[in-house]
């Protein structure tokens, strides 16, 4: 992990959703030692103060369990609940999203299109409109969403997941022209293979030395929410490691 010297967040409100995933936890371990306020939320049920302890029970930051980011309202009423605590949101990660694939697009059912497009576009869209209108009230405010390189081109048997990745690319470069003048900077991640404990156990055989891990991507999204990226707009950051 990067020197937390290295940037400094202190003052500054920092959500994280997925925080409970593999890149999500980094991320906020990150943030954390970079001293920002945590607002972190996750889907899953009472996990946060387990991974989090120094961070739970506390008025200095937020873990909210169980929020599902796809629906609007819930989004809305844990975003109401930051504002009211915090008063303000300098920085937007959204690291949920999801990977299913392996077949071609005419045994690719429906449910697999519906999934990939809610856990990887719905999520940070909404996320992204509930954020945004406090962001322009401050007139400054970072967002860093994640994508993938197979945003950029489509892959054999992957069309749900490449078309919900390219969305999210195609929708972080419209926000930053949309916004840039405004203050606000939006840009996106497209990480290779992450190495974690899942992807292991699905790729046994694959060289993981060429993987890139969650510490590694954390730092690059701390850089990306930092003083010393504002000039970066609209960048869609390759971060494949070694492969």
């Amino acid at each position: 992990m990067a020197n937390a010297n290295m940037f400094n967040f202190s003052k500054q409100v920092v959500i994280v959703t997925g925080a409970a995933g593999n890149l999500g936890s980094a991320v906020v371990n990150a943030f954390e030692a970079a001293g920002a306020t945590l607002v972190a939320t996750d889907s899953s049920s009472g996990r946060l103060s387990g991974m989090f302890p120094k961070l739970a029970n506390t008025a200095d930051h937020l873990l909210a369990d169980g929020v599902d980011i796809t629906n609007p309202e819930a989004a809305q009423a844990f975003i109401d609940e930051t504002l009211r605590r915090f008063k303000r949101i300098d920085v937007l990660i959204n690291t949920v999203g999801g990977y299913r694939a392996g077949t071609p697009l005419h045994e690719t059912s429906l449910e697999t299109f519906d999934l990939m497009m809610n856990l990887n576009v719905r999520s940070m869209l909404i996320m992204c409109r509930a954020v945004i209108p406090t962001m322009l009230k401050q007139g400054t405010g970072k967002v860093v969403n994640v994508s993938s390189p197979i945003a950029n081109h489509g892959s054999e048997n992957a069309s749900a997941y490449s078309a919900a990745k390219s969305a999210v690319a195609r929708i972080t470069e419209s926000m930053a022209a949309e916004y840039k003048r405004a203050g606000l900077n939006i840009n996106a991640i497209l990480p290779g293979t992450i190495d974690t404990p899942q992807n292991h156990a699905a790729m046994p055989e694959a060289d993981s030395s060429t993987w890139v891990t969650p510490n590694a991507l954390a730092d690059v999204i701390l850089f990306l929410s930092s003083d010393a990226a504002h000039i970066i707009q609209g960048v869609l950051l390759p971060v494949t490691g070694k492969g």
